[in-house]
């Protein structure tokens, strides 16, 4: 089960890797926009809409892939000084309650807003020739899809840790810099107070 497990975490670690470089072509759109504008005195109106099509791309992929790496917003506080059967058990019944049917909500709903736009070959409202809308809305049920998959993965974790009291085994990835830590590590002190600057 452990392999399975992990292969989820690859499939949206990659999806989200992936995704992840629209943050890069956002940067190099808005900079090509901003000297468009400023420097030649030519706008283009498609810009603003690519620009927000990118980022709700990257929005939606994501979401596995946040999920996979637990980085979703969770009351940590508390949750860390449970034992892991607890917190196994209180994450399985909110990924049945509230995971689960919103999620399939969102691919469900997806897929016809998908389906339409394809139909009529919807496109941005900016003007004749905006951008194409319906590729977008077609990541709507595919990041519902992928974000249930990996739903079911923290699921069938989740069960894991309830019957073994120990959470599986999680494919890691970027984490946050832990200063402390690193100055730990290099065998660095942190910058000097001010009484001993004295």
């Amino acid at each position: 089960m452990d392999a399975l497990l992990l292969a989820c975490d690859r499939l949206s670690t990659l999806v989200g890797r992936l995704f992840g470089w629209f943050i890069v072509a956002l940067v190099a759109l808005i900079a090509f926009e901003v000297v468009a504008r400023y420097a030649f005195g030519t706008p283009h109106a498609w810009a603003p809409d690519v620009a927000v099509m990118a980022f709700a791309a990257l929005f939606m992929m994501g979401g596995a892939y946040t999920l996979a790496q637990q980085n979703h917003v969770r009351g940590d506080i508390l949750y860390g000084m449970l034992a892991p059967r607890t917190q196994a058990g209180i994450d399985l019944l909110l990924y049945l309650v509230f995971f689960c049917p919103g999620v399939v909500a969102l691919a469900w709903a997806g897929w016809g807003f998908a389906a339409e736009s394809w139909a009529i070959g919807e496109r941005s409202g900016s003007g004749s020739g905006g951008p194409l809308l319906y590729p977008l809305k077609a990541l709507i049920p595919l990041a519902g899809l992928l974000l249930l998959l990996q739903g079911l993965a923290e699921m069938l974790r989740c069960v894991a840790c309830l019957r073994s009291g120990q959470w599986p085994a999680r494919r890691g990835d970027v984490q946050e810099v832990d200063v402390d830590e690193l100055r730990a590590r290099l065998g660095t002190a942190g910058p000097a107070a001010p009484e001993a600057a004295r």
